[in-house]
Formats: structure tokens, C-alpha cells, sequence
């Protein structure tokens, strides 16, 4: 899992390359556009809403438990809830939304690792299957991303010597889900729903080092302007190998 983990990650570098070779940059414009959309307003959104979360998460704290560390304690797996909370329905927006631009960039790129060359153009029928489909997998994941998150923050909460380990748990649940929905535009050409998801288990070292390296460049502030395409080829590289491996 961990050759898995750091090979996925090093898939980046390769990517670029490939990106590069091919000139497929007009790929990065309808997601860097998307992105910068969907950033100022989430981030907006949740500036707004984070008082009232962090509100209710230290309600957990039982009165006078912990005296004034507890109270710290709270606040900062508050902000912290609110950034993954965050971050977590950004990245699935942006897959959701820039799927129809993924997904033909994922086909040209296994093309061209067959030697064959990709069917191309945006096709309406198949741009609407494609949506749905990424609706589906993508909330999915949303609901167990936030689920997950929610429960390592309460957990940090109730037993305060976990806390300093909850940021990094919770970076490898989205890692695990963030490479698992760039790992997609590719998997839906081969797979239905379910043997998508059995598939992504099976190759979990793979799903968290794509997600990981994905997750970092966002947290560059300018990285979330390339990181999806970037992270789509270097997921369908990673994918297509293992498929016929």
C-alpha cells in the first residue's frame, strides 16, 4: 500500500510531462474557471456559517470538563470541521462540474497509452451519462467523506490525546476520496457503479497517494487552478496500468 501510496504521488510528475507532450492545456481552462467560481463561494459560505458550528461542537464538551483547554481544544477541531466540511464539497463540485471536460482529457490520455487515438469531441448523450454518473459517485463519496470527518472530530473531543492525530486522519479520508473521483473519469469506461467502488478498495494506496498529492497542491492557494486536470492524468496513467496489470 505504501509502494502504491508514493508511486501515485510520483504519477505528477509523469503527468506534466505527458501534459506537456501532448499540449493538452486547453483542458485546464473550464476547471481553473469552475474552481475559482466555486472557491469564492463556498469559502464565502462557510466564513459565514463557522460561529454557529463551532457553536454547536463545543456544546459536546460536558460543563466544566476539561476547564479552559477542552474549550481551546473545541474551537480548533471547530475550524478545523469547517475547513474539511469545506474543502470536502469543493472538490466534489468541481468533479461534479468539470466532469464533462475530465472525462474526454482521461480518454485521450489512455489512447494514447494503447496507441490508438480517442474517439474526441464532447458528446451530449454521452456528457449527460457521464453527469449522472458522476453525481452519483460523487455524492456518495461526500456523504462518507463528511461522515467519516465528523466522527474522528467528535472522537478527538471526547478523548482530547487523539486530537493532535484527528488533521491527519482526516487528510487521508479526503485523500482516499478526492483520488477515488479522479480515478473515475477513467473507471466509467470500464466499470458500473459498484465494481468501480470494489476496484478503488482493491488499490486504496493508489486512491490516497493521487488524492494526497491532489489535496496539496489545493492547499498552495494557486494549485486548485491545475490540480484536477493534472490529477486526472496521473490517476488514468495509474488506473489503466493497474486495469492490465
Amino acid at each position: 500500500m505504501i509502494g502504491d501510496f508514493l508511486h501515485a504521488m510520483r504519477s505528477y510528475g509523469k503527468a506534466w510531462e505527458l501534459i506537456r507532450i501532448q499540449r493538452l492545456w486547453v483542458y485546464f481552462l473550464a476547471p481553473a474557471l469552475i474552481s475559482v467560481a466555486l472557491a469564492i463561494g463556498i469559502g464565502t459560505t462557510a466564513w459565514a456559517l463557522s460561529g454557529t458550528i463551532g457553536a454547536w461542537l463545543t456544546g459536546w464538551i460536558p460543563e466544566g470538563w476539561g476547564g479552559n483547554a477542552a474549550g481551546v481544544i473545541g474551537r480548533i477541531l471547530a475550524g478545523l470541521l469547517v475547513a474539511v466540511g469545506g474543502l470536502a464539497i469543493f472538490k466534489t463540485l468541481v468533479l461534479i462540474v468539470a466532469g464533462p471536460f475530465m472525462s474526454p482529457l482521461s480518454e485521450k490520455i489512455e489512447a494514447y497509452m494503447a496507441g490508438a487515438s480517442a474517439s474526441g469531441g464532447l458528446r451530449p448523450v454521452q456528457i449527460i451519462r457521464d453527469m449522472v454518473r458522476g453525481i452519483r459517485v460523487n455524492v456518495r463519496n461526500l456523504f462518507w467523506e463528511l461522515f467519516l470527518s465528523l466522527l474522528l472530530v467528535i472522537a478527538g473531543l471526547v478523548l482530547p490525546f487523539l486530537s493532535p492525530l484527528v488533521p491527519v486522519l482526516i487528510f487521508l479520508v479526503q485523500a482516499y476520496y478526492a483520488g477515488f473521483g479522479n480515478m473515475d473519469f477513467t473507471l466509467e469506461r470500464h466499470f458500473g457503479y459498484r465494481d468501480s467502488i470494489r476496484f478503488v478498495r482493491g488499490v486504496r494506496g493508489l486512491a490516497i497517494g493521487n488524492g494526497a498529492a491532489y489535496l496539496l497542491l489545493l492547499l498552495t492557494g494557486v494549485g486548485f487552478l491545475f490540480a484536477l486536470p493534472l490529477g486526472t492524468v496521473a490517476a488514468t496513467m495509474d488506473s489503466v496500468a493497474r486495469m492490465k496489470a
